[in-house]
């Protein structure tokens, strides 16, 4: 019998076997410790650990940055901010016995209350745990109570946070523009660019044109709360935390205005005997804009704010438009002031010299149709055409020039297209050619409406903003400037960031020896018995032209001058002093006001008094020291500035004819 022999392990095997124990022994072992951790962290510490969790949620709370100020050209301030208190509400937490008390604590009807709760409810997912805005601008006393009684107010919270103020009211409101919520549907378009639900937007004026310079970027801290939406206290929240908790908001950048706040106020003073109208002040050789004003205004505070349903009833429904920016958001008839634009064209195509005379009788005759003229002014030569605003020479003159030649020379001074301010959604008015009339007017294009056109009627159409800069570019000899409302930008310490030189449009393609011809002319009107010689300044040399644009035909009511208002002709001056060396440009309509000869210029010359007697005072003081410094933001008060006494000239008298007029 033969035995087999017996197989003796290899070392390999033996090997392997030490290290399958070893393992064995290493996976018992973690078991044993995860054991031991989990029956510590349930039984020994499962009621601290199952308190926290069911009591702590971890949320990050915007904190919203600081908007940038925006400040007039000596410094003064004419948008800030102040501190408010908002009420909060995170629909996670917020219980119908909560919003009640609220409602309670804060007076809220039962509308504003619906609405808070009705916006909770329609949040969902991860929103439901976003505070969102309940109420704004709570007074002290409310945000006390809300404080006091915070425990009983679960997922109410309140903050203070910045918010928008206008230190002058309805003062440049056009401009300033104002600032409030944004819309559901631009978050849209705008989440990427930082906005979330409660943020506030610029809706118009500087507030919406310079947005992303003012807004900022916001901050935010990570907080802890319970499960009544209340935050813990500073030392929990540091245990719970191991995380940075606060990253600070960077606050937005200031904007430095060419206006003068002085300025500003003393022109919208000079209208305080009119309703409606529109006003701006230039520099004429820089191009900056000094003033603007559109009358009635509005107040930003009000409108940055939530509006009542009467509110804006109200001003929806106000028959002046208090919301349109009659600068820049209107165009209108220019009446007579369009009358440079035809002399211009036909002293450059050689049609006429200045001296050159042309007879009116009073009216002209055009087949059948009669163009009447304010009265019968003999024979006329241009300057005395200007100055006493004679629409026959002008008629006679625009048959000479041509519709399209005259559209030319307006176009070539900016008129027709939008002046690039770039603000409020200016419009670019309108010139008419010949082939416009041949394709929209009934019967084409007819020698008449060229007539109408010579004296700012027909389908001639202007801002007062290009009024001025075509005023202003006459008066500096042919520059032609972009207007300019900002010159500059500060970062919230004050250090620049960027600076807005003045800008050359183009220089305009005009004979300089026209230009001063027109320059004497303009003189003409109030220093010369001309339309506005009984508003003159005696002591300063203006020039400039006045208008007086016809709304409708109305018979009786238009020969009367003005009647209610939407009934009269619009009234305009637009002057540029002093005359020899100018160094301002003023335009004024005064709307459904009359005659421009004796409503719109003492407005005009009131406003350019002031500027001379008191506002550039502190500037030539402190050229002869040498001292051409920006005086601190509370140097002057804005309060109870002098008033220009002129001489009341009483209700406009009676005007014979129909027409451009003066």
């Amino acid at each position: 019998m033969i035995t087999a022999p017996i197989a003796t392990p290899k070392a390999e095997d033996r090997e392997l076997n030490r290290r399958l124990r070893l393992m064995a022994w290493l996976c018992i072992a973690a078991f044993l410790v995860l054991a031991g951790r989990l029956w510590q962290l349930q039984v020994l510490q499962g009621e601290l650990y199952f308190r926290k969790s069911a009591d702590n949620f971890v949320k990050d709370i915007e904190i919203p940055a600081l908007r940038g100020q925006v400040r007039d050209h000596h410094g003064r301030v004419l948008a800030d901010n102040r501190a408010a208190y908002n009420v909060y509400v995170t629909p996670r937490f917020l219980t119908p016995e909560a919003l009640e008390a609220l409602r309670g604590y804060l007076g809220l009807t039962e509308e504003q209350a619906a609405a808070i709760k009705t916006r909770a409810g329609e949040t969902h997912g991860l929103a439901r745990f976003r505070a969102q805005l309940a109420v704004e601008d709570v007074s002290r006393e409310q945000m006390a109570l809300v404080a006091t009684n915070r425990q009983n107010l679960p997922g109410v919270q309140i903050e203070a946070v910045p918010r928008r103020v206008y230190p002058l009211g309805v003062s440049a409101s056009h401009v300033l523009g104002y600032i409030n919520e944004i819309s559901a549907a631009e978050l849209g378009t705008r989440r990427d660019q930082g906005y979330r639900s409660g943020d506030l937007i610029g809706r118009t004026g500087l507030e919406r044109q310079w947005e992303g310079y003012l807004r900022g970027t916001p901050g935010y801290e990570r907080v802890v709360v319970d499960a009544k939406g209340q935050r813990k206290s500073p030392e929990e929240t540091r245990e719970l935390l191991q995380t940075p908790r606060r990253q600070d908001p960077i606050p937005g950048s200031n904007i430095v205005l060419s206006l003068d706040a002085d300025l500003q106020r003393l022109a919208e003073r000079a209208f305080r005997r009119h309703p409606s109208g529109a006003a701006v002040v230039v520099d004429v050789q820089t191009g900056r804009l000094l003033a603007m004003v559109s009358k009635p205004g509005f107040d930003p505070n009000l409108l940055s704010g939530r509006l009542t349903f009467a509110e804006e009833a109200r001003l929806n429904q106000d028959p002046y438009r208090p919301r349109l920016d009659k600068t820049l958001r209107e165009h209108y008839y220019p009446g007579s002031t369009f009358k440079v634009v035809p002399a211009i064209a036909a002293l450059e195509e050689g049609i006429i010299t200045p001296e050159e005379r042309v007879q009116c009788k009073g009216y002209h005759e055009l087949g059948r149709r009669w163009f009447r003229c304010s009265k019968f002014h003999g024979r006329v030569n241009m300057y005395e055409a200007l100055a006493q605003s004679c629409n026959v020479y002008f008629y006679k003159l625009g048959e000479r020039v041509g519709m399209d030649r005259m559209a030319k020379y307006a176009r070539e001074f900016g008129l027709g297209e939008p002046t690039g301010l770039g603000l409020n959604g200016e419009v670019p008015g309108f010139i008419p050619t010949q082939a416009w009339y041949r394709e929209h007017a009934p019967g084409g294009f007819r020698l008449g409406y060229t007539l109408n056109a010579t004296i700012g009627q027909g389908s001639t159409k202007v801002t007062v903003l290009q009024l001025a800069m075509l005023y202003a570019a006459i008066a500096n000899s042919g520059k032609l400037h972009l207007p300019q409302l900002v010159e500059r930008i500060d970062t919230a310490a004050g250090a620049p960031v960027q600076e807005f030189p003045p800008r050359l449009r183009r220089r305009v393609a005009v004979k300089p020896n026209h230009l001063e011809a027109l320059q004497r002319a303009l003189a003409g009107t109030t220093h010369e018995k001309g339309t506005a010689y009984d508003a003159r300044i005696r002591d300063l040399e203006v020039s400039g032209k006045t208008g007086t644009a016809q709304v409708r035909k109305m018979g009786k009511v238009r020969s009367e001058g003005r009647d209610q208002f939407g009934m009269g002709d619009h009234a305009w001056f637009v002057g540029f002093a002093p005359t020899r060396r100018p160094e301002i440009a003023v335009v004024v309509l005064v709307e459904h006001g009359g005659l421009g000869g004796h409503v719109a210029a003492p407005v005009a010359m009131e406003i350019m008094r002031g500027y001379f007697e008191q506002v550039t005072t502190e500037k030539r003081v402190a050229r002869r020291a040498g001292e051409e410094k920006r005086p601190a933001p509370d140097a002057r008060p804005l309060t109870d500035l002098p008033t220009p006494q002129l001489k009341d000239l009483g209700p406009s008298p009676t005007r014979a004819g129909v027409g451009g007029g003066h």
